[in-house]
C-alpha cells in the first residue's frame, strides 16, 4: 500500500495593523476604485516592528500544530518556505522558527521559491516523509513583509502594490487519513530570471535605502519584456501546472472542486478560473488580505473552510506564481 501523507494542521497569523484601499490612493496616485476593482486591493494587513518573517510564521505555527494537536516536541522536521527579506541575511529563518517553538527534536532548513514556494513545498516535504519512516511529522511554516520593499511611486513596481504581511503555516503527517497531498506540478520559464532584483534605483526621493539588512527597493527590470511575456505564457503556465497536478493526482479538471491560488490583478483571477472551467464559488479572491508571497495558499485553504466552499472528499487545488519565473501547483483530497 502506499505511503499517504496530509495536512492534519494549519494555521495563519496576520499583524493587526490595516491599510485600506482608501489610504493607497495618495502614495500611489491610483484611484480608490481602481485599486479596489481592478487590482483587487480592498485592504491588506500590514507588519509593525514586532512582526518579523519568523514571529510571523511562528504564530501561524502555534495555532496549526494546536489544530493538529501535535506537541512541537513530535515534530521532525520545520521546513521555512517564506521570504527572504527576513530578519537576518544569509540566515536559517526555519531554525529561529524551530527555536520559538521549542521543537528539540527536529532538524530545521529553508526552501526558497518566491511566491511559488507553497505547493513546492509541499510536494517536497511529502516526497520526504515517504522516503523516510522516521519522519512522522513535518511542519512548513512562511512569513513574509515584502511590501516594506516597494516603493509606492514606482510605477514599474505596479504589479507588486498588492504586497501585504502576514504568516502561514501546515501540519503533515505520515501515514494520514485525511487531507491527503497528491499530485504535484511545477515550471520555470528562466528568461524573466532577472526581471525583478532589488536596486538603490528603487528607492523613493528622500527614503533610506536601507531596510533592515538589505539595500534597495523591489524593482523590475526589462519590464517591456516581462510584460510581453507574461502576457503571453501566464495564463498558460497556470493552467499547465494545475492540469498536470490533476492529472498525476489520477484525474481531471472537471474532478476539482475548489482552487486556492495566490492573488493577482482581479480579471486575470478570473480568467483563470473560467479556463479551468471553475466559477468564483469554488475559489476565494484575497482581496481582504493581499498578496503574501507563499501564505497564500494555506490562507485561501482556511477561507474556503470558513466560508464552505472546501467539503469533505473534494479535489482541491492550491497554485502560485513566483517571479523567477515559476508556476506551482499541488493537489489535495480534503476530508
Amino acid at each position: 500500500m502506499d505511503t499517504t501523507v496530509g495536512i492534519v494542521g494549519w494555521g495563519t497569523y496576520f499583524p493587526e495593523q490595516i491599510e485600506v484601499a482608501a489610504q493607497l490612493v495618495e502614495p500611489t496616485g491610483i484611484p480608490e476604485e481602481i485599486l479596489r476593482e481592478k487590482m483587487g486591493i480592498r485592504q491588506r494587513h500590514v507588519a509593525g516592528p514586532d512582526d518579523t518573517v519568523t514571529i510571523m510564521a511562528t504564530q501561524a505555527a502555534r495555532k496549526a500544530l494546536e489544530k493538529a494537536r501535535v506537541a512541537p516536541d513530535r515534530l521532525n522536521v520545520v521546513i521555512s518556505h517564506g521570504s527572504e527579506f527576513k530578519d537576518h541575511l544569509v540566515w536559517n529563518a526555519a531554525a529561529k522558527i524551530q527555536q520559538n517553538l521549542g521543537a528539540g527534536n527536529a532538524y530545521s532548513f529553508e526552501m526558497y521559491a518566491l511566491c511559488a514556494g507553497a505547493p513546492i513545498a509541499m510536494n517536497m516535504a511529502k516526497s520526504m516523509m515517504v522516503a523516510d519512516a522516521s519522519h512522522e511529522f513535518v511542519l512548513l511554516a512562511a512569513g513574509s513583509r515584502e511590501n516594506d520593499l516597494i516603493n509606492l511611486q514606482n510605477e514599474r513596481s505596479r504589479f507588486m502594490f498588492n504586497f501585504g504581511a502576514g504568516g502561514g503555516a501546515m501540519v503533515l503527517q505520515r501515514g494520514a487519513t485525511k487531507n491527503l497531498i497528491l499530485g504535484a506540478s511545477a515550471f520555470t520559464d528562466s528568461t524573466l530570471s532577472e526581471t525583478v532584483v532589488l536596486t538603490e534605483e528603487a528607492v523613493a526621493e528622500g527614503e533610506s535605502s536601507v531596510k533592515g539588512e538589505i539595500v534597495g527597493r523591489l524593482d523590475v527590470q526589462h519590464s517591456d519584456y516581462m510584460g510581453a511575456r507574461l502576457g503571453e505564457t501566464s495564463l498558460d503556465n497556470f493552467v499547465k501546472v494545475i492540469s498536470e497536478s490533476v492529472e498525476k493526482s489520477n484525474a481531471s479538471l472537471d474532478d476539482v472542486k475548489f482552487l486556492g491560488i495566490t492573488h493577482m490583478k482581479r480579471s486575470f483571477y478570473l480568467q483563470i478560473l473560467e479556463t479551468a472551467g471553475l466559477t468564483p464559488d469554488q475559489s476565494v479572491y484575497l482581496e481582504d488580505y493581499g498578496h503574501i508571497q507563499s501564505v497564500d495558499q494555506v490562507l485561501a485553504v482556511e477561507l474556503g473552510l470558513a466560508e464552505n466552499r472546501i467539503k469533505p472528499g473534494d479535489l482541491i487545488v492550491l497554485a502560485g506564481a513566483g517571479t523567477g519565473y515559476t508556476w506551482s501547483a499541488v493537489a489535495v483530497r480534503w476530508g
